[in-house]
């Protein structure tokens, strides 16, 4: 009868009110809507499109018309099959390493460094340092490191790690210990926000029921921080498979070490390939795509898409 008071009933009220509350969220999404379709989705329609496209009938380099060329996918599947599996296999042993490294690193500071906050907050900063510096730059500090006369590589062959006439710069190797190397903070900074939050009574428990420690990370700690894992995997690895500044020969890598960014980076602004790079590129995100769709999928965190 209140409602009817104010001349309206308690299903319109209602309505009206889930109406103002739909107007209002529309509003606060329009503005990551336009820039998303401005900077994301525009420029991925001209990426397909240029794709697609076939070579001018005059013959010019660099010169290409419109078209619907689906061969161009076909051609970059066979002439860069060895970099397209190059990059994966970096990526997946680089992501590795990564969580290899991280894991430890991330369980020490959000769990063991719980009790002291001052310090814990100094190591977050110290993981997160190397973004204060440009991402070339590092792989230069590290070129300059590991390069042939340097008192690394000095100390190698003295020990007979390595003959006097082997080196590391150029090598696969060192591509991948720069791909781990810069990706690092990507996979640790995940892991210890989903550690620092782990309730250390869980392990406490699990000793009490004298499981050993391995038992105890295995049914424990590991289950817990699966979804830190994950997420820090998926950002290293996506990255890594497109990185091209590690491989190039400029850096740490060779001509026997590109991926499919050098080749992208090649065909785009040497050889004025467009068509070509493009359908790299585009083939790349489709296949990365799938790869992390299914992973997720099997990893039962489908929530993260």
């Amino acid at each position: 009868m209140a409602f009817a008071a104010f001349g309206g009933s308690a299903p319109a009220v209602a309505g009206a009110a889930n109406r103002k509350g739909g107007k209002i969220v529309l509003a606060l999404l329009l503005p990551g809507l336009i820039y998303l379709g401005l900077f994301f989705l525009t420029p991925l329609f001209s990426l397909i499109i240029t794709s697609l496209e076939t070579p001018d009938a005059s013959g010019a380099i660099g010169v290409y018309q419109y078209g619907f060329e689906i061969g161009n996918y076909w051609s970059v599947m066979t002439d860069y099959l060895p970099q397209i599996f190059r990059s994966f296999f970096y990526a997946l042993l680089a992501t590795f390493f990564a969580l290899l490294i991280s894991y430890p690193l991330a369980y020490f500071i959000g769990v063991k460094m719980r009790a002291r906050p001052m310090l814990q907050r100094l190591l977050v900063t110290l993981v997160i340092a190397p973004f204060f510096i440009s991402f070339l730059l590092r792989t230069i500090a590290w070129k300059q490191i590991l390069s042939e006369g340097g008192p690394i590589m000095q100390w190698v062959h003295s020990v007979g790690l390595l003959s006097p006439d082997q080196y590391f710069i150029g090598t696969p190797a060192a591509v991948i210990f720069g791909l781990t190397y810069n990706f690092i903070p990507f996979m640790t900074l995940p892991l210890y926000t989903t550690l620092e939050r782990f309730d250390v009574r869980l392990i406490e428990a699990g000793s009490d029921l004298y499981a050993s420690p391995a038992k105890v990370f295995r049914k424990i700690t590991l289950p817990i921080s699966m979804p830190g894992v994950i997420s820090g995997t998926l950002l290293t690895f996506i990255p890594i498979t497109g990185d091209y500044v590690n491989a190039s020969r400029d850096f740490l890598g060779s001509s026997k070490t590109s991926m499919i960014g050098n080749m992208v980076e090649a065909d785009f602004l040497q050889n004025l390939r467009y068509p070509t790079a493009s359908a790299l590129s585009v083939l790349l995100m489709a296949v990365i795509l799938v790869i992390v769709s299914v992973y997720v999928k099997k990893s039962g965190t489908e929530d993260l898409l």
